[in-house]
């Protein structure tokens, strides 16, 4: 749970933090008896407690689905992500992984710590996926193949343009997108969007994540992973890395900017592609990541820590996001709120400010004219909360009984 010092200065946040917590314990529990399924959403939940949080409100077919999906990709992903692996061996893997889901006997010794388990007993996601429906499996098959593909082609290449950058993004993210709208519409339960919608929220949440993650990318060992595209960053700086280092701290903010104000450009078909959704529990799996998306970015936005560590949403909030979050109106008033944060850091000085108001403003409007945010209280923008002694103690006390009955039980084990 959040720490201490985090929760005295946002009090308001402990009741978002302990359902959540309760929550986490809950679905911990759900965890199915067979071995293999057993296994994968034991798995899902080490290596992505969030989204195995959020699907578990889905019904058991599509559940099962897109609990698979993910461990597919994120097996994909994580052959991808070894940059101990020589290229000769790398990139065969990826051309073939959507073959491999159907092996039984499959797997790849590859990865880190929980990444490396899901490797070595990649057999028990293939048994899952197996018991799946063939329109569940042709979608995810599909995806794989393409993903893989496309992982492979930028093995070899750079990400020079931003056209390459939106590329690299479709196949890694973009993908993922058209992938769950497929399963959604395989479910029944909603019609099926047009592919530019669907790859907008993925390149939306993966530009996200290259923007908050530079440092650790940059850092990677035995290789530094690159995906700012070439023609932003050459901008500012001789060589990626140069953003690093505190001689191009002006420079670095600027090209941070730049790199956040491309992403901007796919929240109006984000924000479409949500207004379009008809299942409840549906809805809330797609809108959650992405208000956790720009919320991200309103913090990196002019904030040299993303070059020094790490950069992300206080838990409490985060909590509170994904407790409050059931409608289309709340989506619209967080991106409403979210953006304000962020034009408020605009400085006019900066190369790209215009550009980023006017995406900012165009986000704005969409908001306001859909008539979300009248008598709309804010728990995202607002002043500091006051608090006094009495309510210092009443939070130790709710702590104390919290940590109580987390110490008194345990979820079910395989």
């Amino acid at each position: 749970m959040g720490s201490l010092k985090a929760i005295l200065k946002h009090p308001d946040d402990l009741y978002a933090l302990v359902k959540l917590k309760l929550a986490v314990r809950h679905a911990e529990k759900q965890i199915p008896p067979e071995p293999h399924w057993g296994f994968c959403y034991s798995m899902l939940h080490k290596v992505s407690r969030s989204f195995a949080l959020v699907i578990q409100q889905l019904d058991t077919d599509l559940r099962d689905a897109i609990c698979i999906f993910y461990l597919v990709l994120r097996a994909l992903d994580t052959v991808e992500d070894d940059t101990s692996i020589g290229t000769d061996v790398k990139v065969p893997i990826l051309m073939a992984f959507h073959r491999h889901i159907y092996d039984r006997e499959w797997h790849f010794s590859c990865g880190v710590k929980d990444y490396k388990v899901l490797m070595d007993e990649f057999h028990h996601v293939s048994t899952a996926f197996l018991e799946l429906g063939r329109s569940y499996q042709e979608a995810i098959e599909d995806i794989t193949m393409r993903m893989g593909a496309g992982m492979a082609k930028f093995i070899c290449k750079e990400v020079e343009t931003t056209d390459d950058y939106d590329e690299y993004c479709h196949y890694v993210a973009g993908l993922v997108g058209l992938g769950l709208s497929k399963l959604f519409h395989a479910s029944g339960k909603e019609d099926l969007p047009p592919d530019t919608l669907s790859n907008s929220m993925g390149l939306f949440l993966q530009k996200t994540n290259i923007i908050r993650d530079y440092l650790e990318d940059i850092n990677e060992i035995p290789k530094s992973r690159m995906f700012w595209p070439r023609q932003i960053w050459s901008k500012y700086v001789n060589k990626l890395e140069d953003l690093k280092y505190e001689e191009n701290s002006v420079k670095a903010v600027q090209c941070l900017n730049d790199m956040v104000t491309n992403a901007l450009i796919h929240v109006e078909d984000c924000l479409k592609y949500m207004s379009a959704l008809r299942d409840p529990a549906i809805f809330r799996f797609c809108a959650i990541p992405q208000i956790m998306a720009i919320g991200t970015l309103a913090l990196c936005y002019n904030n040299i820590q993303v070059f020094r560590g790490v950069v992300k949403m206080r838990r409490g909030l985060t909590a509170k996001l994904m407790d409050r979050t059931k409608t289309m109106s709340d989506v619209y008033g967080d991106f409403y709120d979210f953006s304000r944060m962020l034009k408020s850091k605009v400085d006019d000085s900066d190369p790209n400010a215009n550009k980023t108001k006017e995406r900012l403003e165009t986000i704005l409007k969409i908001c306001r004219d859909s008539g979300s945010l009248n008598n709309r209280k804010s728990y995202i923008i607002r002043s500091e909360p006051r608090y006094n002694s009495t309510m210092i103690v009443v939070i130790f006390i709710i702590l104390a009984i919290l940590l109580a009955y987390l110490s008194a039980t345990r979820p079910n084990k395989i």
